[in-house]
């Protein structure tokens, strides 16, 4: 009796403890009718407290216009490189109240902004100095999107990409994917922004996800990947795992029944 016990729950630990594929899978299923497979992002990124900007002021004379630069390419040299440390140390970094400091121009505030807007404000106050803004361009671009993957991945931390855009994929595939452990179903993206914080629920097992309103990161969104409660049980991911362990814990119990009865 006691055998068949043992053998009835060694059964149900190994079919339960066993991670299906369905749940390992990405993007199953067909595209709904009328949906687009790829979402672009057509609504421009505001700027948030902490964002660095890289700002570039160029001219047909550099020297006129050198007392305003603080772009990180003046210090790259011919390394032809640039990394997120550069920027921390020479991009415009929006500080809590919202301001970025120009030379010679001031504090500007930006929070809530967008690229082109700071641009156009850039070059209202740049006016003042010059007669003629023809032969001024202007660049302002976001010095990277920095955001945080936590949870399931193989390697967790924050993260730096040199897009313009990232979208969820390329996200946890910078850190290294999605750990056999992880629950591809509820990826939890956290966001903050001006009016408070944002959590956004995404399925990367259903082929949908593309379509979705929030593909698409933004820079300081914090991506965390829930585990599966398979990992929580302790009894192994794979069924090789879980036969082992179901074998150690039936030695254990076997042992400890002889002993008893020899007692």
């Amino acid at each position: 009796m006691l055998r068949t016990i043992l053998i009835i729950l060694s059964l149900g630990l190994l079919l339960s403890s066993c991670i299906p594929k369905k749940e390992l899978t990405y993007f199953q299923g067909e595209p709904s009718a009328n949906k687009e497979m790829y979402k672009i992002l057509n609504e421009p990124y505001k700027l948030q407290v902490n964002d660095i900007l890289d700002i570039k002021i160029k001219a047909n004379d550099e020297t006129l216009v050198a007392l305003f630069n603080q772009s990180v390419s003046q210090n790259i040299g011919n390394a032809g490189q640039v990394n997120a440390d550069q920027f921390y140390l020479s991009g415009y970094t929006i500080d809590r109240h919202g301001n970025i400091r120009i030379p010679y121009i001031g504090e500007l505030n930006v929070l809530g902004y967008t690229e082109k807007e700071v641009r156009e404000k850039m070059e209202s106050e740049l006016a003042k100095y010059f007669k003629d803004l023809d032969d001024v361009f202007i660049t302002v671009k976001l010095a990277g999107i920095r955001f945080t993957v936590l949870g399931e991945v193989s390697r967790p931390g924050a993260i730096v990409l040199f897009q313009n855009q990232v979208n969820i994929v390329e996200a946890i595939a910078s850190a290294g994917d999605i750990a056999i452990t992880g629950d591809r179903k509820r990826v939890t993206i956290v966001r903050k922004q001006i009016d408070g914080t944002k959590k956004i629920r995404l399925d990367l097992t259903d082929i949908n996800v593309f379509s979705s309103d929030d593909y698409y990161i933004q820079s300081n969104d914090v991506i965390y990947i829930e585990p599966l409660k398979q990992k929580s049980w302790g009894t192994g991911t794979t069924g090789v795992q879980t036969f082992t362990t179901i074998v150690s814990v039936l030695s254990f119990v076997t042992t400890t029944i002889l002993l008893a009865k020899t007692l």
